[in-house]
């Protein structure tokens, strides 16, 4: 059988053994350039850090799919335009994740923290702090497409 058609699907655990969960993740940003960070509430490992908003994936989800309901239930916005724009992994004491960043341009509603978290609208340099260590990759991301265009 030829497996040249096949997509390798990524592996669901690490060298070690360890699950990788994975996480989808929007980088909402407006037309002027703003983006938004979320504080993790209470009863969350790295409560208090802020993170861009998402969530991971349930059986069957498809990354797209599992940011539409976390940003639905985290913050009552429903998702217009999605585009995948980076994954990384990172390792966390609590957690092996895989974060697939998707920027997010268009959304329909108006933001509520629906689960208690305080938000903000950023740009770059950020005025919050602590961030969560899988989401200053982000920020250089960032300048580099600023530098760029």
């Amino acid at each position: 059988m030829s497996t040249d058609n096949l997509t390798q699907m990524p592996p669901t655990h690490t060298p070690d053994g360890r699950k990788i969960t994975e996480v989808a993740v929007g980088v909402l940003v407006q037309p002027d350039g703003q983006f938004l960070l979320a504080q993790r509430p209470e009863g969350k490992p790295y409560a208090g850090y802020w993170e861009f908003p998402g969530g991971k994936l349930e059986a069957g989800e498809s990354v797209e799919a599992a940011l539409m309901r976390e940003l639905k239930e985290e913050l009552d916005v429903t998702l217009r335009t999605c585009v995948p724009w980076h994954t990384i992994e990172h390792d966390y004491p609590h957690a092996y994740v895989r974060l697939h960043f998707c920027k997010v341009t268009a959304w329909d509603g108006t933001l509520r923290a629906l689960e208690g978290q305080d938000f903000a609208w950023q740009t770059l340099p950020i005025s919050v702090d602590p961030v969560l260590p899988a989401t200053l990759p982000v920020f250089e991301w960032m300048r580099e497409e600023a530098t760029a265009s």
